[in-house]
Parts: C-alpha cells; structure tokens; sequence
C-alpha cells in the first residue's frame, strides 16, 4: 500500500542522511563490517559508505569500494545479450543449439528446445545451484557446459520457475560466440565501457588495485573472513561482477533511460528495455514475476524493478522505479548483509516513495492441519525440514555445500525459523535470519505436495 509521500526532491539530502543512521543502527544489529549505499532520487545522486573493508585490514568504506554485486550480474549478462539482438546476432526464442550444436543436457528433449528466453527468465528446469571449477582459461564456460549434461532435470522445460544460475553459464557462451569475445570483453565493451563504468571488474588482478571489500561470515560466536574471495572463471556471466556504489547508479540511470548512454549513443531499443522489464513469467511471491532477468512487482500501482545478489559473504540490493526515477544499491560485506539490504531496501520505498508491501492473508490452520506441510525438502544447496511446533510450522535449513566450489563444506546451519502460512500456501519467516523470507508450496497433478520453493528454489519434498 500507499502511505503518505515522505519527501519531495527538496529534502532529498534529509532523507540520505536518515537512511544512511537506518543503515548504521542496522550495521550494528546484524554484525555486518561494511556496506557503500547509492540512491538516485529527484534527479540528484547520493552516495554514502560506512564501516570497513575488512576486520583484518579495515579501511573505510565510500561511495567507489568496490564489493561483490553477486547475481545482478545476470541482468549485464541480459543487457549485453540484447545489444547482440537487436544487432541479429542472437535470438530469443531460437533453440541455443543453432549457436551451440553440442549441447547436451540430461532431457534431450530439453536440450533440443531450450532457448535463450528460458535461460534469462529461469524455467529450464534442471538443477540450477551448480558451481564448478573448469580452470582460469578463455575456455571455462564452453568447459562448464559441456559438464551441465549431468544435471538432474527437475521439471519439465518452460513450466516452473525457480532459480537458475547455471542456466547463465549457457547464456554467456553464447555471447562469446556471437560476439567473438571472451564474456569477460563483451560486457566491458557492450556495457561497462559505453555506460562510464570504470570501477566495473570481474578479474581480482583488476579489483586489487583499488579499495574493494572482502567477505565476512558472522556466526553466533565469532565473524571471520570468506575464503575464496572470488568466484571460477566459469561462473562469471550468474554472479561476479565486482562494482561500486557510484557504478551501480550509472548502470541504473540507464535501465530507468531510453536506452542511451551518457554520450548519447544508442546502446538499446527503449522497446528491447521495456520488453526486459515487463513481467512474463510468475515467479512465486519470492519475487513475483520475472521479466528478462529482472524481477518485477508493482505496489500499489508503482513498478518495482529489481535484481539483488549473494556471494562468499557478499550481499548486494538493487532497485528502481522506472516511473519515480528512483534507485537504490546497498552493498555490504557479510553473510547477514542479506537482512540489512532487505531492511534498508523496504525502509527506503517507505520513506522515499511511500511504499508498504502487503502481506497476503493469513490461513488459519490447525496443528493438525499444519502437518500436511511437515516433511523434509531437497534441494542442491540445503535441506529443509519442516516440523509444527506449538501450532506453528518452524522451518530448519541444513547446509549441503556446494558453493563457492563444488567440494565446499558447508556452513553452520542458522536457527530455527517460525513461519506463517498465508493465501495461496505462501509461507513468510518470522525469525531471523528469514525475517520476511518467502515461498510457497507447490502441488503435483494429484494435489499432493511437492516441492516448497523458497529463496527462489524449488526444494523436493522427500518424506
């Protein structure tokens, strides 16, 4: 809902500085080292960093660190696509093998019919949270690919969205072989460049010769650094841009354009901009719907434009309101960074634009009742157990590993989070670390439950 409007473009410098004691408070709560915030609010840009780089080399933290943005990487993937559309080089809706014949995968039928729209608005339907290491050469995702034949296929082709980031891996070979670049080159020449984003990096050699930040993990005793920093070569077009503050308000006055640069060069149809930003495919209360990469929801009335993202104890938020010419990127350094930029993210729409997420109505459910939802649910990154307790269903996540690198151990698992069940079997955590997390239940054709998807996946139940 609406509330009433907070500020005008008069007292935009007010509101930075309200939201940036928001962010300092939160800081605290959360543990979280450092974090750079950017907004773009009544045609001025404000930026603000706070906090440190690291615990064990701090230095502060501004506007130009550079940190993780993790998988908003995928909408540069997107972006640097559609430039190679609109030149005929690329096709949405052609099967990815008229561009990689070799492609295999575990559904033939799949591999055969997957396109490059099924990639960007993931529906592939294989198993998504694949992270691995095929070496540092200009050959690591044509590699990756061709290991994506192993992938358990989840759920038919086009059907059910849930996250996918090695859907990405595909997508940036195809840039390679359209553009005749390396990924890494086309997006700095198809984005980064023409955009002025010049502390916009994905090789650490490039990032270590300016102040950038480094991951931490806060547990329930003590908060440590991330190791590895970076993420394989493999993996870049689903996550590793590294960015600052300042770059990310850049990249945002460009989606909320008409597809110019600040030259004014043409980079894109301000049709092909629409057609990324206009929700296609329901993409569950998570994140609504997705468009071209990006997520989009309205509230009351507003357009919300969104992509955010998660690396070794990196956090990152990105946000605009096309119609307001609003954005925000919250960058931080910790593993709870994810409740901070959720925090700051729902405070600022408040303040600045007057906008409250609803939640949907609550379904009132005996324990009884409740038990139908009880079980275990499989997915590549974790498992999640349900189980009702004094009446209400608490959710147990237990890490599996697999990320940063296939072999990696997995962490300590968070508490217990109580959650609420809502309309449309949608569930909302309660508890920290999920605070406001949500997800649903999803049914088979015989109206028993089969996965819970939740954090944008879709977890199998097993029992």
């Amino acid at each position: 809902m609406r509330m009433a409007q907070a500020g005008t473009s008069r007292d935009g410098s007010a509101l930075f500085q309200k939201l940036g004691a928001f962010i300092q408070s939160e800081m605290a709560r959360l543990s979280v080292p450092g974090v750079a915030v950017g907004v773009q609010y009544g045609g001025a840009e404000y930026l603000a960093g706070f906090g440190v780089t690291s615990i064990t080399n701090p230095l502060p933290v501004d506007g130009d660190t550079i940190f993780q943005i993790g998988s908003t990487t995928k909408t540069f993937t997107a972006t640097a696509a559609m430039r190679l559309v609109e030149e005929g080089k690329l096709d949405l809706d052609t099967p990815v093998r008229r561009y990689i014949p070799s492609l295999e995968l575990q559904s033939e039928e799949t591999a055969a019919r997957v396109t490059l729209r099924h990639l960007f608005n993931h529906t592939g339907g294989w198993l998504g949270d694949y992270f691995d290491d095929t070496g540092p050469g200009d050959d690591a995702r044509a590699r990756i690919v061709e290991r994506m034949v192993d992938l358990p296929q989840l759920t038919p082709l086009g059907e059910v969205w849930s996250y996918n980031n090695a859907a990405f891996y595909i997508a940036g070979r195809m840039i390679e072989i359209a553009s005749g670049q390396t990924y890494e080159q086309a997006i700095h020449d198809l984005v980064f460049a023409p955009l002025r984003m010049d502390r916009s990096f994905f090789y650490p050699e490039d990032v270590m010769v300016h102040r950038f930040a480094v991951g931490h993990i806060v547990g329930s005793n003590e908060t440590h650094v991330a190791l590895p920093w970076g993420l394989t070569r493999a993996t870049y077009p689903a996550g590793a841009v590294a960015s600052t503050a300042r770059d990310q308000l850049r990249y945002a006055r460009f989606q909320m354009g008409d597809g110019t640069n600040p030259n004014g060069e043409r980079l894109l149809q301000r049709a092909t901009m629409d057609e990324m930003q206009a929700p296609t495919t329901p993409a569950g209360s998570n994140s609504g719907a997705v468009g071209i990469t990006w997520m989009v929801n309205e509230i009351d009335g507003t357009k919300l434009v969104r992509h955010g993202g998660a690396t070794n104890g990196q956090m990152s938020a990105f946000l605009f309101a096309p119609d307001e010419g609003f954005a925000i990127t919250v960058l931080t350094n910790a593993n709870r960074g994810v409740e901070l930029h959720g925090s700051t993210v729902n405070w600022a729409l408040r303040e600045y634009l007057g906008l409250v997420e609803p939640e949907p109505p609550l379904l009132e459910r005996t324990a009884e009742q409740l038990a139908e939802y009880a079980g275990r649910y499989h997915a590549a990154l974790s498992d999640l157990d349900l189980t009702v307790e004094d009446g209400v269903l608490v959710l147990q996540a237990t890490p599996r590993g697999g990320f940063p690198l296939r072999d990696s151990k997995p962490g300590d698992p968070p508490p217990p989070t109580r959650l609420t069940l809502h309309q449309d079997e949608r569930v909302i955590g309660v508890d920290t670390p999920y605070k406001g997390a949500r997800g649903e239940f999803l049914r088979d054709t015989d109206g028993a439950i089969e996965w819970l998807r939740f954090g944008g996946r879709i977890a199998k139940r097993e029992r």
